[in-house]
């Protein structure tokens, strides 16, 4: 063989030929059978969750996105009668935690003590303070506060939409208005008395929220609907008019301090509706710093305070007897030699005045020409005289701790317990209820019931418990009153004439009466002729300068009821030029 034949490449022997291999017809079939079905099994599955499982699920999916939270109401405005507001709603906001659920290590104190303007420890102390499960870390907080706590996202820190009261005449109209306390809850005043039509019912609704933490911080997406709507309170329009109030309360306020008194109350009713155009009290509270009251500066001295009327009562002692047709006003009675004995007890006046007759002993308020007065009539005489006035029952003003008094008739079979009666000792009465009785003196004899609410400007009809005719001869008398020689000459309100009458009582204490302890009243109206308002004055306890009601609470009369008048647009109808009204 050649050599480069010998050299040519040896081509590799063929490789013998392979079969496709062929899966088996079993094997493929059961394959197909197990795609199906596991197909089916997952069909299956949607439709059993799509039904069976659906509600589970759907539950499941709300728990962790759909939430039910209240929808807050604010409480109604209170307005005086020309629409000025003494009470007024703010949004504000509360912060929460969950304890349990909040992580809350000392950087995270830091940061939310910061956002909310206070001090690691004061958040510590709120903490411990609360429960396992809620504690409050701040309550009214404004809307940049409470923004700035949720821009931190903190887990189980909640901030919940709240509202806040605030009272712009603050102290001025406190014992009316009152407050309400930390959850919005009328406490005293027409906010505990009206609580039903100023406080509304909350209500709720549910929302999607975005976010999978049950209360955690997501935000909301969607407003789903109300589960129940939200009432808002109603606003309430008070008969107080704020241009009286404020001129009653600086007065009162005045001659209080002036005189070093331990309290005192006014109050001017409208003459010819009953309404209260103004209520003081001292000493009084700031409605909006509820953390620096005192007990003594709460209390509604007009309507709960009792004291014995005195003398303030003796125009309603003549006014029985000239009912009953036992005395005229022309009736002469000795009051020689200035005392008088009723078994062991003598009444005296501070000098002898001599004959008087039923006008004078108004007048100068005799005490022996009043005692003698009513040991002439019937035993109950006065007494009636007294229930038809509406002393010892409620006047109708509707304020929450309103005190009736009391008006016994135990000792009406002595001759001692009618004559003190009659002239204003051993009875009680507050300021409201003696106002309400020189209120039916000034609508000849006509009762209506006192008003704190806005009227409709109609005059209420009232009931005619005195005789007209005697009830104006007591009107005229009681101008006598404030004469040059009457009890309370400086009670004049310049520029008005005016009907009233004083009175000075000692205090009983639980040794019997205390000769250094007085009360210092007066109650009158003006204009005398056609009366516009009722005002009574009580200063209680002045311990400077006079005691008497005729210079400690007739002046202030004269002020607020000069100052009320011309407010009100009445004209003067006294042109006495040479008057001269004494500051308290």
């Amino acid at each position: 063989m050649p050599a480069a034949a010998s050299r040519r490449p040896r081509r590799p022997p063929p490789k013998p030929s392979v079969a496709p291999a062929v899966l088996p017809a079993w094997r493929f079939h059961a394959v197909t059978v197990l795609i199906v079905a596991a197909f089916a099994a997952l069909a299956v599955r949607v439709v059993q969750l799509a039904t069976a499982e659906g509600e589970f699920l759907k539950r499941q999916g709300d728990v962790r996105s759909v939430r039910v939270i209240d929808v807050p109401v604010h409480r109604g405005m209170i307005f005086d009668r020309h629409g000025e507001p003494l009470a007024v709603s703010a949004p504000m906001h509360t912060v929460w935690v969950d304890p349990q659920r909040a992580s809350l290590p000392p950087t995270t104190v830091q940061r939310l003590a910061g956002a909310l303007g206070a001090t690691p420890e004061a958040l510590r102390r709120r903490l411990a303070a609360g429960s396992r499960r809620f504690a409050y870390l701040a309550r009214r907080v404004p809307p940049a506060v409470a923004e700035r706590v949720a821009a931190l996202a903190v887990d189980g820190v909640e901030v919940a939409r709240t509202y806040h009261r605030f009272y712009p005449a603050g102290e001025t109209v406190a014992h009316l208005v009152g407050r309400t306390n930390i959850d919005d809850a009328g406490q005293e005043g027409i906010e505990l008395a009206l609580e039903a039509t100023l406080a509304g019912a909350a209500g709720s609704k549910r929302v999607l929220k975005r976010g999978t933490l049950p209360g955690g911080n997501a935000k909301v997406v969607k407003e789903l609907g109300y589960v129940r709507r939200p009432e808002h309170g109603e606003d309430v329009h008070l008969a107080l008019d704020l241009r009286l109030q404020f001129l009653a309360y600086r007065e009162l306020k005045a001659a209080v301090q002036h005189h070093g008194a331990a309290s005192g109350s006014l109050v001017m009713l409208d003459a010819a509706t009953g309404e209260v155009l103004a209520l003081a009290n001292q000493p009084s509270f700031n409605p909006n710093d509820w953390r620096r009251r005192s007990a003594e500066g709460v209390r509604n001295r007009a309507i709960t305070d009792l004291y014995e009327p005195g003398s303030t009562v003796k125009p309603l002692t003549v006014l029985a007897a000239l009912e009953g047709g036992f005395f005229t006003p022309e009736t002469e009675i000795d009051t020689a030699p200035g005392y008088f004995r009723i078994g062991s007890k003598v009444i005296e006046d501070p000098v002898d005045r001599g004959r008087l007759n039923v006008a004078g002993i108004v007048a100068k308020s005799s005490q022996v020409g009043i005692a003698k007065m009513a040991l002439a009539m019937p035993p109950h005489a006065v007494y009636d005289v007294f229930q038809r006035a509406g002393f010892g029952d409620y006047t109708g003003c509707g304020l929450p701790g309103e005190a009736i008094g009391v008006l016994a008739e135990r000792d009406l079979d002595k001759d001692i317990g009618r004559a003190a009666l009659a002239y204003g000792y051993g009875l009680t009465v507050s300021p409201m209820q003696m106002a309400r009785a020189y209120l039916t003196l000034a609508s000849g004899g006509v009762r209506k019931d006192v008003a704190v609410l806005r009227g409709t400007g109609e005059v209420p009809a009232g009931t005619q418990v005195f005789a007209p005719e005697a009830t104006a001869a007591v009107v005229s008398m009681l101008r006598g009153v404030l004469a040059r020689d009457g009890t309370a000459p400086k009670g004049r309100p310049p520029g008005y004439t005016a009907a009233g009458k004083t009175g000075t009582v000692r205090k009983v204490t639980a040794n019997g009466y205390d000769d250094t302890a007085h009360v210092a009243y007066f109650a009158g109206f003006a204009p005398a002729a056609a009366p516009r308002i009722v005002l009574v004055v009580v200063v209680d306890e002045p311990r400077r300068g006079p005691i008497g009601g005729g210079d400690v609470a007739a002046p202030v009369f004269a002020r607020v009821a000069a100052r009320a008048l011309r407010a009100l647009g009445v004209a003067p109808d006294d042109v006495d030029a040479g008057q001269v009204v004494h500051r308290a």
